[in-house]
Parts: C-alpha cells; structure tokens; sequence
C-alpha cells in the first residue's frame, strides 16, 4: 500500500490546490479548507474531485496511486482544460447534489446530525 493514497479524494488535500487556478478558485479553496470534513461545502468539493480524478477507477496498483492522492489531485486540477468558471460551476453542480441527497427522508438521522452540526459552521458565501 502506498502512504499518501486512500480510497477517495481526501479532504486534507484541498489546501495544497489553492495556487493552481485563479482568484475565484483561490478564495473557494481559502473558504472550504477550514471547514470540518464533514460539512456539506467539503463533501460537495470531495465529489468534483473524485468525478473529475476518476478516483472511482484507480486501484493500488495503479500508476496514480503510486503518485499519491494529492499528486493526483494537482495534476487534475492543473490540467482542466477548461477554464476556472467551468470548473465552479462543475462544484457548484457537485453541491447541489449532496444538498438533495442531505434533504433525502431516507438519510440516517445519525447522519442527519452529522451534518447539520456541519452546517453550524460559520460560511462565507463565494459568490
């Protein structure tokens, strides 16, 4: 097993994607890495993450796990093609997911607690 790799996009990589893109990229990073990984704004930027990292797809064995989680992270990130606009609004689409899987009826109330502990957090809004 590699030491830097996990299942998922871990959420103590976020601060190190803050200078790869420009100021609005910046400021989401800035927002988002002091939050607790459990609030719905970490869990929305884990879910870009794995979607866009293809973490889904990558094993022990791979090329990829063998850089490290936050490696990959970086070259995902430094290496979207598009520009940073498109990248927001590819979070602002993985938000609005968690958000309706977080209002579901059938979501575990310890889960629901969990999170809205989360929500407490104070949140600067990015736009």
């Amino acid at each position: 097993m590699y030491p830097d790799s996990e299942i998922l996009f871990p959420p103590r990589c976020i601060p190190q994607l803050r200078d790869l893109r420009g100021p609005e990229w910046q400021r989401l990073i800035e927002r988002i890495s002091d939050l607790p990984h459990n609030h719905e704004e970490v869990l929305a930027f884990g879910l870009m993450m794995i979607k866009q990292g293809s973490c889904l797809t990558c094993d022990l064995d791979s090329y990829r796990a063998s850089l490290g989680c936050c490696t990959c992270a970086r070259r995902t990130i430094s290496g979207f093609k598009r520009d940073d606009q498109a990248l927001l609004e590819i979070y602002d689409r993985a938000l609005k997911e968690v958000r309706a899987f977080i209002n579901k009826n059938g979501l575990a109330l310890s889960v629901k607690l969990m999170l809205e502990e989360a929500l407490e957090a104070p949140v600067l809004r990015l736009r």
